[in-house]
């Protein structure tokens, strides 16, 4: 796994009411969502970037207000080929 550092104002933290270690995991799970919604990454992957099941991975949809089926068609053949 790489690791990823950036650097912020101290300021970020007390500002959201979250700790660093909350913040890295929210930034995770918002950068697989705006991944996903982009299209750039299936739902699949976009769990795993974000280290959540597909389930949770579907609830991070919801509190981000995206939708869970950005399928085209074939997407979603192949998605279904895979389930079974």
């Amino acid at each position: 796994m790489k690791t990823i550092s950036i650097q912020l104002p101290e300021t970020v933290f007390s500002a959201l009411r979250k700790s660093p270690d909350e913040f890295v995991r929210e930034m995770q799970i918002a950068a697989a969502v705006k991944l996903y919604e982009l299209g750039e990454i299936s739902q699949e992957k976009a769990s795993e970037i974000a280290g959540l099941t597909r389930e949770e991975f579907i609830l991070a949809l919801a509190r981000y207000q995206v939708d869970f089926m950005q399928y085209t068609a074939v997407e979603l053949a192949e998605e279904m080929m895979n389930a079974s």
